[in-house]
């Protein structure tokens, strides 16, 4: 039976710093994924990624180019071994392009030093990943703060505004509890407000309702949704579930490595 999660509360979601979408449509003759924005956060130019060599190079990425917006939620579709997670990584700085150019946020990531990428990864860019990736022994609030901490952020401080992102996910009465304590679409929640804690300018979800059936998934990406456009975000979102794809702003779609027109 599909769980029923409850949404932000109608205080949290109007204390939210309200932005207007800001993408509007790609010019005609614009390459595909193209967009013209009034505050670009993601400009991704002719970029190659390639693991391996010779007959067993794998071109995981082939000359991507596409730009995205604040207030934007991106959806990047692609059958398994399209180059989906390669190129999700390469925006996030986890990885880096053979060729052309990754800029985040005015962050050009390939002239971006080790410790310059590692401030980006913990402050302008967010990441919801499959697995959760939740800590086991710590709580829910726990969780969320882990970000906080590394940013030295003041105790006080730090709890509060983990106290307002787990309103935020619906799940203000579970900050006590440990991650097997929690179903797989709450778990999942507590992952968001944690790629939250910091307020990236970013937020990069590789395929995050792939472990959970498909009514609480779509409550995710309802979620994800609600908080790019209230907080004037940019999300990428991989994922291959037409039902998800159907609730993002624009879809790029990849095959074989390459960008290709939407059908």
């Amino acid at each position: 039976m599909s769980e029923q999660q409850p949404g932000p509360s109608a205080a949290t979601a109007a204390g939210l710093a309200a932005a207007p979408d800001t993408a509007v449509a790609a010019a005609p003759g614009a390459a595909p994924g193209s967009t013209s924005t009034v505050d670009e956060v993601v400009r991704v130019d002719r970029v190659s990624r390639t693991f391996g060599r010779g007959e067993r190079a794998v071109h995981a990425v082939r000359d991507v180019s596409f730009t995205a917006g604040r207030g934007e939620l991106v959806a990047v579709r692609g059958r398994s071994g399209a180059g989906k997670t390669t190129l999700l990584n390469l925006v996030g700085g986890l990885d880096r392009p053979d060729s052309g150019r990754v800029r985040v946020a005015g962050h050009d990531l390939g002239a971006a030093g080790e410790r310059e990428l590692l401030r980006l990864r913990r402050g302008t860019v967010g990441f919801v990943f499959q697995t959760f990736g939740l800590i086991p022994i710590l709580s829910a609030a726990e969780n969320v703060g882990v970000p906080l901490r590394l940013a030295k952020v003041p105790a006080a401080e730090r709890e509060e505004r983990v106290a307002v992102l787990l309103e935020l996910v619906g799940l203000g009465g579970h900050a006590a509890q440990r991650p097997y304590e929690l179903s797989g679409g709450q778990q999942q929640r507590v992952a968001l407000a944690r790629a939250l804690a910091n307020e990236p300018d970013l937020l990069i979800a590789d395929e995050p309702t792939g472990q959970l059936d498909s009514e609480t998934g779509r409550s995710i990406m309802d979620l994800l949704r609600a908080v790019v456009h209230a907080r004037g975000m940019t999300a990428l979102v991989a994922t291959h579930d037409p039902a998800l794809i159907d609730l993002a702003d624009r879809t790029l779609t990849l095959r074989d490595g390459h960008l290709v027109p939407a059908p």
